[in-house]
């Protein structure tokens, strides 16, 4: 409907060029909204204030002049100017039962559209480090990215979804260290645990895994393991402390058997991560290693390629690169004088490549402490020529879970952490992934375990899931009366849902597919949450204000017809979500 009227009203614009205006306009620049008082109609449009000033004429002269060379249409009953020059769209009373033919025609494709024009799209999301279970900060951005995903997806992008394994760096080592420290202390050896390492009790599990793969062959004396090492914290340095038993374990055990332990605590982790996900119904179309990244030499050509346009240069033995000529507040360095690469130096690669692969447009959907690591990867991609506007951040704020009114205290290293899969255990999939999307994601999130497990209207997942099974349940009262559902008869007399309540129902089944497509545009998939909790408060009162199945039959099946379009709404947007659309509650 808001596409079908934003097209009529470009081409009674376009008809004015060379006359009423001097110049073509943008049809970007024609936004229909629906009107906030329906005495103005059904839509407004502000065109003609916005083509005023360049125009040099009045806007109520640009707008009568738009009015008067309006394409006809069976949809509106008349176009009038108001104010200082807006355009207020009245539709006939026949154009909303339209819109219901549609949504019963389309069934599961009503929403969809072709505005992505096929964009090819990269959509990066979780990529948490390997090094333990996936926590409630995760399951926020696997449920956004998702959901975004499938927004995009029906709006007619080409989605690629894609979990950087962040498998080269420091932190890997850490939990190599960590597994083989419980290893030896499950043989019997006495040693303290690093401040630093990994305490939760998945590092014990993969530490049972490793004994039972290799046996005792791994294992070495404390006092080999100790001799000679500095003080950890809080009498010394944890970070030297550590790194002083990560080298002692690969002198120990050689780069073989260090390597050993290290594919085995990946290989578990990324297990865990996958199969924790797939659960959550959370699927993506690859699994990107950063070993494999480095294995390709993209790091060095992404290097290369920033070398040979002038935007690096060495100082104190390290490389860096002009971040501060890009929009960063500062140089950054890219290899250290120790010949090690930084974690930037592969992220930059890994963005490029994304480039080179044929992505258009690179969505990254990160934490909330990442703000000032888009703006350098963004500027490394302008150094390299590419579009910085290519690459787009999606930055999630906190999860703070409540239970009885109180705060669950969080941390990772720690082990004092919820992790998803209990999660998803206590509250359930569906009231997970909706109560994750109920905020905007850079809105920080208190997730309330008690209202997620509630099976009363105050949950919103319940509410907009009874929605759905209610109408299931009326189709099940019209059998056991041994009636029939008559989609003809049903066509030909939706002029008769004229009662308040149904055209409201009316007025957001038509609402759906602009909706769909402004949460797709504005990364927003809470828009679509707060519109099916729209959808459902209305179905809720027309339900409790009439009755469906009258004698009547034409009024009986016309209102079984919206009924039957307010399931099939329901069960599309809660399918974008991720959230199952039950038949019975």
């Amino acid at each position: 409907m808001k596409s079908e009227l934003e097209r009529l009203l470009a081409d009674a614009v376009s008809s004015l060029v060379g006359t009423v205006l001097p110049q073509a306009v943008d049809p970007a620049w024609i936004n229909v909204e629906r009107a906030r008082d329906a005495s103005h109609g059904d839509y407004a449009c502000n065109i003609a204030l916005r083509l005023a000033k360049t125009a040099r004429r009045p806007p109520r002269e640009i707008a009568q002049a738009i009015v008067a060379a309006l394409p006809p249409s069976p949809m509106i009953a008349r176009a009038e100017v108001a104010g200082a020059g807006f355009i207020n769209i009245h539709l006939v009373s026949d154009a909303h039962s339209a819109v219901l033919r549609q949504v019963l025609e389309r069934g599961e494709r009503y929403g969809e559209s072709a505005a992505g024009g096929g964009e090819r799209v990269i959509l990066e999301f979780v990529s948490a480090n390997p090094t333990g279970p996936l926590h409630v900060g995760h399951g926020r951005q696997a449920a956004y990215g998702a959901t975004l995903g499938n927004l995009l997806r029906v709006t007619g992008h080409s989605v690629h979804r894609e979990y950087y394994i962040n498998d080269a760096g420091r932190q890997m080592d850490i939990l190599t260290l960590s597994t083989w420290l419980r290893y030896l202390e499950a043989a019997g050896a006495t040693l303290p645990f690093p401040s630093n390492g990994y305490r939760g009790d998945y590092v014990q599990a993969i530490a049972a895994q490793l004994e039972l793969r290799h046996g005792r062959e791994l294992q070495r004396s404390a006092a080999q393991v100790l001799a000679g090492l500095p003080q950890d914290a809080p009498q010394g340095d944890k970070e030297q402390y550590i790194d002083a038993l990560i080298s002692r374990m690969r002198a120990l055990l050689g780069a073989g058997g260090f390597d050993q332990v290290f594919e085995l605590a990946l290989a578990a982790m990324l297990a865990d991560i996958g199969d924790d996900l797939s659960a959550f119904g959370v699927e993506f179309d690859r699994w990107y290693s950063e070993r494999e990244l480095a294995r390709s030499g993209a790091v060095e050509r992404a290097l290369g390629e920033l070398e040979a346009r002038g935007a690096l240069y060495r100082k104190d033995g390290a490389l860096w690169f002009r971040a501060s000529q890009y929009g960063d507040d500062e140089d950054r360095v890219l290899v250290r004088a120790n010949g090690q690469s930084t974690y930037f130096a592969p992220d930059i690669a890994y963005h490029l490549q994304k480039r080179e692969r044929g992505f258009e447009r690179l969505i990254d959907v990160l934490g909330a402490d990442h703000h000032g690591y888009v703006a350098r990867v963004r500027g490394a991609l302008v150094a390299m020529g590419e579009p910085g506007e290519s690459l787009e951040a999606c930055l999630m704020q906190f999860v703070s879970l409540f239970r009885g009114g109180q705060r669950i205290p969080m941390g990772k290293r720690e082990a004092q952490f919820v992790t998803l899969r209990q999660l998803r255990e206590e509250v359930g999939n569906d009231a997970c992934r909706f109560f994750y999307l109920m905020r905007s994601h850079d809105q920080q999130l208190d997730f309330d375990l008690e209202l997620a497990k509630s099976r009363t209207n105050d949950n919103p997942v319940y509410y907009i899931q009874y929605a759905h099974a209610r109408v299931a349940s009326v189709m099940k009262q019209l059998e056991a009366r041994q009636l029939q559902y008559d989609a003809s008869m049903a066509s030909d007399n939706l002029a008769r849902l004229d009662s308040p309540q149904e055209q409201a129902a009316l007025r957001e089944l038509a609402r759906y597919p602009e909706l769909v497509l402004q949460a797709a545009r504005a990364r927003a998939p809470h828009a679509l949450v707060h519109y099916l909790r729209e959808l459902a408060n209305t179905f809720h009162t027309w339900y409790n204000a009439s009755t469906f199945i009258v004698e009547d039959a034409p009024l009986r099946n016309a209102r079984l017809a919206l009924a039957l379009g307010v399931r099939q709404v329901i069960g599309n947007g809660l399918g974008l979500l991720g959230v199952s659309a039950p038949d019975s509650m």
